[in-house]
């Protein structure tokens, strides 16, 4: 009976739209990672500081996701969409002309709204999906962030060789534009609005300035010092400022409030173990594959020598990981059950991880980088259904973009670690009397992947806390009638189900 209610023809216009701006918006942020080494120089920053551009980009958009989401949850999720793209496609068309790396850390700080972007688009998804079809749909959306690599790397590399790094934000506009407008005309309004829920805006603040305080701390701390008191400081004020956050927000629920950093929404187990499993997989992850771009240009003995063109190219193989085995989770994740696939998946990526860390060759670290995306790929999918498919219609918005708060905190502390960790172990190399190159040893390529093999296998064992809930092995017909409700629109059963022992 729940299918008849579904429109299949829509949910799958949904679902290719969504896969296209997925597609657009990674094409963005992917090509810029093969062309930071040129951003750098071309503004005269260091490896350290030009970490900011990725750094800046993931804080607004920790910053933005809980209010996005919570707003979509209230007026609606495609009417956010629609607004979040505009912004985004404004964003995107000046940060092409900086004419400079303040201004193109400002508007790559606007241009993070594009972030809330993916988790609008899940809570869509389980909106217009039947359940029984909402894991193949949420695992081919994941597979779509592997397509958009494979689209930008390339393309983008290419393009920013031959005409510079502007012109990979210039080619992006059109693409952008078009979609936003097709969002807008073409999306239907969310089944679950709540327009007299009141938006925590004081919690999403005082959530939002402990997280910029640390990142930004994190993003500088090569260039102040690591021990200098701006740094230490900045980071100590900033873990200091979450106390009277966590007070007011549980003084706001107590009076009746849905705050942004909602205690009663991760307190469902498997909400937690997402959220905390992906924000360490992610700050692994982003570590990681922010060294490897520069061990593609870093000049031998120390790296491959790479131009930007065939870095790109070289990192598909990444993505195609990524893409194959979206698929394939689509097809076996409802009978073999989400658990096994994420656990298997993160254990992939951290040996891919680990073998990168042996310094292997060029063309053994291709195959490296597709197992690492292979179990990436794998992981993602499976605890994206954990979570969409363990949570209320009516915090579909807010769990989505607080998962997506957590899994870009991770990401966000991983750029300027990376950034600290390639700077600490460098060799420099005089190319003559007045000017001379750093570069990052094997040393620090060595902890870097490191990092993200050990983040990945953590993240496998914190995946068996989760409860099933797909598969033989799921937590029963309790929770699946919770979940069929939900469905229908009927909320407070999952949650009673989802927590009994």
């Amino acid at each position: 009976m729940e299918n008849e209610i579904y429109d299949k023809k829509y949910a799958n216009f949904v679902m290719i739209l969504l896969a296209m701006i997925i597609v657009a918006v990674m094409y963005v942020e992917g090509m810029l990672t093969p062309s930071l080494p040129s951003i750098a120089e071309g503004f005269g920053v260091t490896v350290g500081q030009v970490s900011l551009v990725l750094s800046t980009y993931l804080i607004t958009g920790v910053a933005l996701s809980p209010i996005v989401g919570k707003l979509g949850d209230i007026y609606g999720k495609k009417k956010m969409m629609g607004m979040v793209m505009l912004i985004y496609a404004a964003a995107v068309s000046v940060t092409g002309f900086s004419p400079n790396f303040t201004f193109m850390v400002i508007s790559r700080a606007v241009q993070g709204v594009g972030l809330t972007i993916m988790p609008l688009g899940m809570a869509l998804i389980r909106e217009e999906f039947p359940r029984d079809m909402v894991p193949k749909a949420q695992a081919l959306i994941s597979g779509m962030f592997g397509a958009g690599f494979a689209i930008s790397l390339p393309l983008g590399s290419l393009i920013s060789d031959t005409y510079g790094w502007r012109w990979t934000y210039h080619s992006a506009i059109p693409f952008i534009v078009i979609l936003a407008i097709l969002t807008i005309v073409k999306v239907k309004e969310s089944r679950y609005r709540r327009p007299e829920v009141k938006v925590d805006y004081i919690g999403a603040i005082a959530l939002a300035t402990p997280l910029t305080l640390i990142v930004l701390a994190l993003s500088e701390g090569s260039q102040w010092g690591w021990t200098s008191p701006l740094t230490l400081g900045m980071s100590i004020l900033g873990v200091f400022l979450f106390v009277p956050m966590f007070l007011y927000e549980a003084r706001y629920h107590r009076k009746g409030g849905e705050a942004i950093f909602d205690l009663k929404l991760l307190s469902n187990r498997n909400v937690l173990v997402t959220n905390v499993t992906l924000t360490i997989a992610g700050l692994g992850m982003y570590l990681s594959m922010q060294a490897l771009s520069y061990k593609f240009e870093t000049p031998a003995p120390y790296g491959f020598g790479l131009s930007i063109l065939d870095t790109g190219l070289s990192m598909v193989s990444f993505a195609l990981g990524m893409i194959v085995f979206s698929v394939v989770t689509g097809k076996v994740i409802s009978r073999f059950g989400i658990k096994p696939l994420a656990i298997i998946g993160s254990i992939v990526s951290g040996l891919g991880f680990f073998l990168l860390a042996m310094a292997p060759g060029y063309d053994m670290t291709l195959i490296d980088e597709f197992i690492i995306g292979s179990g990436m790929s794998v992981m993602n999918a499976s605890l994206i259904n954990l979570l969409v498919l363990s949570v209320e219609a009516k915090n579909m918005g807010l769990a989505t973009s607080m998962n997506s708060t957590f899994r870009y905190l991770g990401s966000s502390v991983g750029a300027p670690i990376a950034g600290a960790v390639l700077s600490a172990f460098v060799v420099t190399s005089a190319v003559s009397s007045t000017v001379s190159f750093s570069f990052p040893t094997n040393t620090a390529y060595f902890y870097a992947f490191l990092i993200g093999g050990v983040s990945f296998i953590v993240s496998a064992f914190l995946v068996i806390f989760a409860r099933e809930i797909l598969g033989k092995r799921s937590v029963g017909t309790e929770v699946a009638e919770g979940l069929k409700h939900v469905a229908k629109g009927e909320t407070g059963f999952v949650e009673s189900a989802g927590q009994s022992e």
